[in-house]
């Protein structure tokens, strides 16, 4: 497939630039004050779709922000691929952390992306990743190279939680309707070890509020007599917890699906660096629970975290204040067989209990999703490892990630088919992190390999038919 480098080749600082262009737009879907922002985006990519040879473009409302959907359908009687992805990126704060702004791109060289990366909000999380299906499906479009039937559902919400997606693919089932779903929204687990994730926590999200007196008192006449919210929220947080950091929420292990050794083994067989791990976040050591590596922890383990806290005064000086309220947001990641409804319930409960007489709380959910998991024996899987081996010259690790895509359970669930989760970041791109990058070489790279997926995949089902 010698057309595919030189077309790279020919078009890779358009490629590039087209790319800024998007990143320039800040499509910030939690804050409603980007709102035209994010609308535009939607356009960018609507346009970017017909420019690269889609048909059927349109921009489809929903109650939130709007789904582009589009379509290549050369024969009906082929394979379909559903290529999935978002355009709205995650709020830049704290902005005083960014080396150049965040929705001002800019490529800079670094140690681990010597050709350069380009630095900006959504540069890998996702605009970047979906960009290279739009780029690798040109490629295919102009050099007569579409091997099989592609669909594209770039959503706007997926930072918020996907809430209208849900909905818009039970209306669509007909439309959407394919043979596999392909994602680039995960990573590698370096950019000389490809990496395919194989599997994805679910998620409880949610925001607790704890209540003390009606309003803020001062802390001299009324402190050590009257409980502190904050105070009492944080002694139950600890809580949740034991010395081994094994979450104590009655049930909440109930149903987690215990890998066996030999999966454990496998999973061991992944390189990694524990030293690199510590220097690269600038730990002393790691922290987690008893009895299980880091890669498990963060890819076959639940987990509770405590993701914002406040309450009282937090102003410039001094006010001495026994607040009313305290607050926390709350988000516990979830393995194969946990369910988010059952978990946050289960976490309600428990919240509820240990909370002392003298305060009142509140447990408000926000959004959540099923966890996923992805055989490596399909079709679609063995395409996506030989499109890799292919341009890597390795063949990719089969791993489980700690992120959460919820809406990958529901297409398996209301489409009746699996997910390719075939990404080309790194955890060192700084996604919702100051400072977020994407290597130059990890999307010319993602746009290279995609349309090897396309030509195994078409090449293995049209053998089966």
């Amino acid at each position: 497939m010698e057309h595919i480098n030189n077309y790279i080749n020919e078009h890779k600082d358009r490629f590039i630039n087209e790319l800024i262009e998007l990143l320039k737009i800040p499509s910030i879907s939690a804050d409603p004050a980007y709102k035209a922002d994010v609308l535009n985006c939607a356009e960018a990519v609507a346009k970017a779709m017909k420019d690269a040879g889609a048909d059927n473009i349109e921009i489809c409302e929903t109650a939130g922000y709007p789904i582009v959907y589009c379509e290549k359908i050369i024969d009906k009687n082929m394979p379909t691929v559903l290529v999935y992805g978002h355009y709205d990126v995650q709020p830049a704060d704290p902005l005083e952390l960014w080396t150049s702004g965040p929705f001002d791109p800019v490529i800079k060289k670094t140690d681990i992306h010597p050709e350069g990366a380009i630095f900006a909000r959504g540069s890998c999380d996702d605009k970047g990743q979906f960009y290279m299906h739009v780029k690798a499906f040109e490629l295919m479009m102009k050099t007569d190279s579409l091997p099989c039937n592609v669909k594209f559902m770039i959503e706007g919400e997926e930072e918020v939680g996907s809430d209208n997606l849900g909905a818009f693919v039970k209306e669509n089932k007909e439309r959407l309707k394919c043979d596999t779903i392909l994602i680039s929204d995960t990573g590698i687990i370096a950019n000389d070890t490809p990496s395919i994730t194989t599997g994805l926590k679910g998620l409880s999200y949610l925001e607790v509020e704890v209540t003390g007196p009606n309003r803020d008192l001062h802390s001299g006449l009324y402190g050590g007599a009257v409980a502190n919210p904050i105070n009492i929220l944080c002694e139950m947080i600890a809580k949740m917890k034991d010395k081994n950091n094994h979450i104590i929420i009655p049930g909440f292990y109930d149903n987690v699906l215990e890998l066996s050794q030999k999966e454990r083994a496998d999973i061991a067989r992944a390189p990694f660096s524990l030293d690199r791990y510590k220097s690269a976040l600038d730990l002393s050591d790691i922290h987690g629970e008893e009895g299980y590596s880091t890669m498990e922890r963060t890819g076959i383990r639940p987990t509770l975290d405590v993701n914002g806290i406040w309450g009282g005064y937090t102003g410039e000086g001094a006010k001495t204040v026994i607040p009313s309220k305290a607050f926390a947001k709350i988000s516990m990641r979830l393995v194969p067989n946990q369910s988010d409804e059952e978990i946050t319930e289960k976490f309600t409960e428990f919240f509820e209990s240990i909370a002392p007489k003298s305060v009142k709380v509140k447990v408000m959910p926000h959004h959540g999703g099923e966890p996923y998991v992805s055989p490596t024996d399909m079709p679609a899987y063995q395409a996506a490892s030989k499109a890799m081996e292919k341009t890597y010259g390795k063949i990719p690790v089969p791993v489980r990630s700690g992120g959460s895509i919820p809406i990958v359970a529901l297409f398996e669930a209301e489409l009746g088919v699996k997910s390719i989760l075939m990404g080309f970041g790194l955890d060192s791109d700084a996604i919702h992190s100051p400072n977020e990058h994407y290597g130059i070489f990890n999307y010319l790279k993602g746009i290279e390999t995609i349309p090897h997926f396309y030509a195994n995949y078409a090449k293995a089902l049209n053998a089966k038919q």
